[in-house]
């Protein structure tokens, strides 16, 4: 994947965590929304993994 693509999900990726955190923090999620959070977290580590070793 090309960087400026790996960039890009990443951005979106803390946006979206970011505002399921603050919903949770707020309201609470479901148990189905906790488990989506919890893949996206995941998604984010191998994001950043694949950027550091984009970048060298």
């Amino acid at each position: 994947m090309s960087l400026a693509v790996l960039e890009r999900r990443s951005e979106l990726l803390k946006k979206r965590i970011q505002e399921l955190i603050i919903k949770d923090n707020q309201y609470g999620i479901s148990r189905q929304q906790n488990m989506f959070l919890q893949h996206m977290i995941k998604e984010l580590h191998q994001t950043s993994y694949e950027l550091n070793t984009e970048r060298g």
